[in-house]
């Protein structure tokens, strides 16, 4: 772990929850509702699925570097 305990935006349910919350609002406006209860899986999972992504991503980067680990 870094020495500011740093994560990556993508791994933070504080954005997810905001990004869900959005969308929430642009569906309603056009007459679709999304419940707490659904807006709280929406973010857990989308969560999950950046975590993911961000492993997968990781994974890569390091498969693809030219340089070694020290």
């Amino acid at each position: 772990m870094d020495k500011y305990n740093t994560k990556p935006w993508w791994a933070s349910k504080t954005v997810w929850g905001g990004l869900v919350t959005l969308l929430a609002v642009v569906l309603g406006v056009f007459g679709y509702s999304i419940t707490p209860e659904d807006q709280k899986q929406l973010v857990e999972t989308l969560s999950q699925i950046g975590a993911s992504v961000g492993a997968v991503i990781a994974i890569y980067g390091r498969i693809v570097a030219t340089k070694r680990l020290k």
